[in-house]
């Protein structure tokens, strides 16, 4: 369907990268509100500065913060271009996942984890936590979508739950003797338990495919934050989250791929 016609595709794509975008809009305000301690119910959207209420010219996505230049329409303070960035990341990302899964039930699955695990990712880098209730929003959209699985139920069911408890339960054992060595913690709970969702929408062989990918992810981003802090204090608290969420978008994408063509080698 997708590829019927160049217009056709070209406009379907449009509409994708305008929901990505709508959708880390609010994932923004969502997370923001999380850190700041505030109901995501609790009242319209606001500047987080002078706290004035913003207008539908304020709250386009992508477009308002280029438009205002990056500042506050009201009291001309500089906005964070991670609004931006964030917007414009998740237009791409559902952009992808429609050329990826085209028209269908694996798109929405997908893009409704994504956002999930983008809201875990900014909590993180802020707080260094993920809270639990991404956790059980991302299980409750998993299991939200089992009846799609209908026909391969049983080795759909067994593929995921071991991907969720084999991986996280092996990472939690292996954190409780580095916690035992190095007289701290290695590696928080909210991470773990991460590991056991991705585990459920991945399964068991992506899901080891994402633990080694995140460490690689990690590594990075922990020394693009020891530049931008320039405090070795600093590195003992890494935000895990972000990681695991760029490595569950890279496995979503080529993972099964890359673990056939590594399998091919047996």
């Amino acid at each position: 369907m997708l590829h019927v016609d160049l217009w056709f595709t070209a406009y379907l794509l449009f509409l994708a990268a305008m929901t990505g975008a709508a959708g880390g809009s609010f994932i923004n305000c969502l997370a923001w509100r999380t850190v700041h301690k505030e109901k995501i119910t609790s009242g319209r959207s606001h500047c987080t500065t002078c706290g004035h209420v913003l207008g539908p010219l304020d709250l386009i996505p992508v477009f308002s913060w280029v438009m205002l230049g990056g500042t506050c329409r009201y009291c001309k303070k500089r906005i964070s271009p991670r609004y931006l960035a964030v917007e414009v990341f998740m237009a791409v990302v559902s952009a992808g996942l429609l050329l990826r899964f085209e028209v269908s039930l694996e798109y929405l699955y997908y893009f409704g984890f994504f956002l999930i695990l983008l809201a875990q990712g900014l909590v993180d880098l802020e707080i260094y936590e993920i809270p639990d209730r991404y956790q059980i929003a991302a299980l409750l959209w998993w299991c939200l979508f089992l009846p799609a699985h209908m026909e391969s139920m049983s080795g759909y069911l067994t593929d995921s739950i071991l991907g969720g408890l084999l991986i996280s339960g092996g990472l939690l054992g292996i954190s409780l003797i580095f916690d035992r060595i190095l007289g701290r913690e290695s590696m928080g709970g909210g991470d773990i338990k991460l590991f056991f969702i991705t585990g459920l929408y991945l399964g068991l062989a992506v899901n080891l495919l994402n633990v080694i990918i995140s460490c690689f992810v990690g590594l990075f981003l922990a020394a693009i934050l020891a530049v931008k802090k320039k405090k070795e204090q600093d590195l003992a608290l890494i935000p895990f989250g972000p990681a695991i969420g760029i490595s569950s978008l890279l496995c979503v994408m080529v993972g099964r791929q890359i673990v056939d063509w590594y399998m091919g080698f047996f």
